[in-house]
């Protein structure tokens, strides 16, 4: 092997390892569709493994979607997976309603929003991916929909 040869192995598995770590961001579904994106470019059985994951497993559609693309035009027999019509996060509720509680009575949506963005940004990302411009709407309504102690006697 000369050595242009072994600089081109080096950059393409340095890549590889950068876009699986990128595929496998839980908190920004929009990073991990590029990175499928461009692990449909990579000539390796390792890439498509992780598109194959990314396909089955991924709790944002569209990265399924492309996950699927990818691998068909790489001439790969897969079947795209049926959405998912269960709560793509489980105990999304419980986890909602601790977050309520947590601020104080009266608060506005948009500080609620704020909390679940920096509490749990996976939870949020995961949602704004898988909603797209109904994300705002679903999750006021979440929110509005939520009981806590402190409302019982309301």
């Amino acid at each position: 092997m000369d050595t242009e040869q072994q600089v081109q192995g080096e950059k393409y598995e340095n890549s590889y390892k950068e876009l699986k770590a990128a595929a496998n961001r839980t908190a920004d579904w929009r990073e991990r569709l590029k990175a499928v994106e461009e692990l449909g470019k990579i000539d390796n059985p390792q890439a498509l493994d992780v598109l194959k994951h990314r396909m089955m497993n991924d709790p944002v559609y569209k990265v399924q979607q492309a996950a699927y693309q990818q691998l068909k035009e790489v001439g790969e027999d897969v079947q795209m997976p049926p959405r998912r019509q269960e709560e793509l996060v489980k105990g999304l509720t419980k986890m909602l309603v601790r977050i309520k509680k947590s601020l104080p009575a009266g608060h506005s949506y948009e500080e609620f929003k704020e909390k679940l963005k920096k509490m749990r940004i996976d939870v949020y990302d995961t949602y704004e991916g898988d909603k797209g411009e109904e994300f705002d709407k679903w999750l006021e309504d979440k929110w509005a929909s939520l009981r806590t102690s402190q409302q019982k006697g309301v």
